[in-house]
């Protein structure tokens, strides 16, 4: 199994802990607010499960599949980190087209759209620059 292969098993993992995290009462605040920054509904707990599930199957069948998840999926969630920082609306749950441009602060708009930015910009080095370097070696153990 290559490093790449190992680092969308950690993807795997991290997205499935996300979604068990939300259903902590200790992470939510009296509003249901994750982190009293995220208001994740059910289509969100779908979407970083299937991300899991993605990273998983990539890891279990190969290196290219590994490199093409994290190309594709590092791409789309680093979209949707930007398109939040700047409009205060992200497009993978849709709030870009139901709300439009939002009024909210800087500072919160940087915070809630910190995981994206950080998992899909690591995402993206790792799929595009990683994998160049790693050209498909195994790990070493």
């Amino acid at each position: 199994m290559t490093t790449i292969q190992k680092l969308a098993i950690a993807y795997a993992v991290m997205f499935f802990a996300v979604v068990a995290i939300g259903y902590v009462p200790a992470f939510n605040d009296a509003n249901g607010q994750l982190f009293g920054l995220f208001s994740l509904q059910w289509w969100d707990d779908l979407l970083h499960g299937f991300s899991g599930v993605w990273a998983l199957a990539a890891a279990i069948l190969s290196h290219r599949a590994s490199v093409l998840y994290f190309r594709l999926f590092g791409a789309v969630y680093l979209f949707d980190g930007i398109l939040g920082l700047v409009t205060g609306s992200g497009c993978l749950d849709g709030g870009i087209f139901f709300y439009g441009f939002q009024d909210i602060e800087l500072q919160t708009r940087f915070f809630a759209n910190l995981p994206h930015l950080v998992i899909g910009g690591a995402a993206v080095f790792i799929g595009f620059v990683l994998a160049n370097r790693a050209g498909g070696r195994p790990a070493l153990a």
